[in-house]
């Protein structure tokens, strides 16, 4: 007997929607930014703020992919595509790991190349221009916290802002710092911050969508503990076969052959339904699908038996 069940499919979709507004917002405000503090690079010849303002501008585009990638995943599943498009976020957190990457390597090349020719920029420039970056990235992290724990994408946006925010307070704090010692190595020191900031979250952000790509299980569970949490359904006599992976953000998909005590069909209909309850309350599991056997049929029989009870 096999089983396959999707559930609350119509509030993950509105999920996506509620999602991709701030998303969208974030891409508008975040383009502003980089502008900003593009000018006020050039105004103050401050690499840390042009770099910086790279750095804003990458992520307006990683921001972009994001909401093409949230637009994607609300298309409904297809013949072909039989669990949808909500992949679609996993290749855009790759994208933007990849685009991150570029701006560190980027930001870190300047920097090197202004140690060597060093520039001091004007402080309080740098200071004004960085505090409007900061204020912006603030609000949008505030903005972003509710909604990023079910979703890769806007976890990965909630960084972007988030780095931004971080470094644009460091160039600000760096600008009074050089208005009072005149120092020309803080601005590259601070360029190479950036270049920091960018690299914490890289690695994250990339390994959780390749850990999806490969269909690893999920980092909340773990396959002993599901097949003990399966065992232990009252009617189930072992569990295996057992494969538990995620097709997008909060989309978790669980296969497995149950082995059953010989039983009525309605009986082993309770326990599917038991099976379900348990792993979407303990492991937030929404697709499951269930071969059972029994102890007693044939090793190429899979189905449920049912036994002649004899009549007195």
């Amino acid at each position: 007997m096999s089983h396959a069940h999707g559930h609350d499919q119509h509030d993950r979709a509105h999920g996506h929607a509620h999602h991709g507004a701030p998303l969208v917002t974030a891409l508008v405000l975040t383009c502003g930014v980089a502008l900003v503090e593009l000018a006020g690079g050039f105004l103050a010849h401050s690499l840390a703020l042009m770099t910086d303002s790279a750095h804003v501008g990458m992520d307006a585009l990683a921001l972009g992919i994001a909401v093409f990638a949230h637009l994607q995943a609300r298309r409904p599943a297809t013949d072909r595509r039989s669990f949808g498009y909500a992949r679609f976020e996993m290749l855009a957190a790759l994208a933007n790991g990849g685009l991150l990457i570029g701006v560190t390597l980027f930001i870190v090349i300047e920097a090197v190349h202004r140690f060597a020719t060093p520039a001091v920029p004007s402080g309080s420039l740098m200071t004004a221009f960085a505090a409007i970056g900061f204020v912006v990235n603030v609000g949008l992290g505030l903005a972003f916290f509710r909604s990023s724990h079910d979703d890769l994408n806007v976890r990965a946006a909630l960084f972007h802002v988030m780095s931004d925010a971080a470094g644009a307070l460091a160039i600000a704090i760096g600008g009074v710092v050089l208005v009072a010692t005149g120092a020309a190595w803080i601005d590259p020191l601070l360029s190479l911050l950036v270049a920091g900031l960018i690299l914490t979250g890289v690695v994250r952000i990339v390994r959780e969508a390749a850990d999806v790509l490969l269909e690893s299980v999920p980092s909340h569970m773990s396959i002993p503990v599901v097949r003990d949490r399966m065992r232990a359904t009252d009617g189930v006599v072992d569990v295996h076969d057992l494969h538990v992976w995620t097709i997008g953000s909060g989309s978790h998909v669980l296969t497995a052959h149950v082995l059953l005590a010989d039983t009525q069909i309605s009986e082993a209909s309770t326990i599917l339904r038991d099976l379900e309850h348990e792993l979407h309350e303990a492991f937030d599991i929404h697709h499951v699908t269930i071969q059972f056997e029994c102890e007693s049929c044939e090793a190429g029989d899979r189905i449920v038996c049912v036994k002649e009870t004899s009549r007195a």
